[in-house]
């Protein structure tokens, strides 16, 4: 994956006093706010969408933060839903405003699919994420050598400079490990992710060595499934759960394919995906034995 392959004015308010995740979590919760209205006021997405000289499918993509939304939409769509205190307007507007505002990563457009902007924000705005891969370390814990490594085998014709911008992208994306306020990142790893040598022994020994450090910090959380267990929950492959402090915020189950990905909201789906990650946590080795299981296996290498 990229990410590791290659209602009113008080909801306003509160999510302004969140800056992390930027314009993507903004546009989500104006989305699920337009929703209520929306569905208060007992239309149709089909009338909303002719209000605006749209389909119903955009206002599907709006109320889902899919999409920006820009002001007169947004205005429009309040006048239609019967909103007309002054104040509730006002924070709505400015909610669709702030929205629409470039996150940090837009500087990086030029390398970026748009399907991952979306993950950026989320990524940013969790406040825990729950990972399981079977091929690469996460995204968040690999080295610079070890992402350059990964970024060369999906893009093995890029030139350096682009090479260099997208390795550079990842290590921007882990400073969120290390700031204010992080989000707990507990990854769950196939046994061969910390035995393949991605990159050469030298690379891998010191991505090792990286993973015995950032498994120090008490908002990190790494477990292994050994090779002894055989067969296990997973067998679909690698996917990421993103848990919100935010009430407006439903955890996010995270697929990503070649080309796109794929963002699962429905409760059933998260619910599934939470029952496999619990069973993968069940089968992995303890938590606790993280740092003697890296020990061992740089022994190996």
């Amino acid at each position: 994956m990229i990410g590791s392959q290659p209602g009113g004015e008080a909801a306003t308010t509160d999510i302004f006093g969140d800056h992390r995740g930027g314009p993507t979590v903004l546009r989500i919760v104006l989305g699920s706010q337009l929703r209520r209205l929306r569905e208060r006021s007992q239309i149709t997405c089909e009338e909303a969408g002719a209000a605006i000289r749209a389909s119903h499918s955009k206002i599907s993509r709006m109320e889902l933060g899919r999409v920006r939304c820009r002001r007169r939409d947004v205005a429009d769509l309040l006048t239609l839903y019967g909103v007309t205190d002054d104040d509730e307007q006002k924070g709505m507007l400015t909610l669709a405003d702030r929205a629409n505002e470039p996150g940090w990563w837009h500087s990086y457009s030029d390398i970026l699919p748009n399907w991952f902007e979306i993950y950026i924000g989320l990524e940013e705005a969790a406040s825990r994420i729950r990972t399981y891969e079977v091929q690469f370390v996460p995204g968040l814990l690999q080295t610079e050598d070890y992402a350059r490594a990964v970024t060369l085998l999906g893009h093995p014709s890029a030139p350096g400079h682009e090479v260099e911008r997208r390795v550079g992208l990842r290590m921007r994306r882990q400073s969120l490990l290390e700031a204010g306020d992080p989000p707990h990142l507990w990854a769950v790893v196939d046994e061969a992710v910390l035995r393949r040598p991605l990159g050469g022994k030298r690379v891998m020994r010191r991505q090792l060595e990286h993973l015995l450090e950032v498994t120090e910090l008490p908002n990190v959380t790494l477990q292994v499934v050994p090779f002894a267990r055989g067969g296990h929950a997973a067998a679909g492959g690698p996917f990421s759960i993103l848990r919100f402090a935010d009430r407006d915020l439903p955890d996010v189950v995270y697929l990503e394919q070649l080309t796109s990905a794929l963002y699962l909201d429905k409760r059933e789906d998260v619910d599934h995906y939470h029952m496999v990650m619990e069973r993968l946590c069940i089968d992995a080795e303890p938590a606790s034995e993280i740092q003697d299981t890296l020990t061992r296996i740089l022994g190996d290498s």
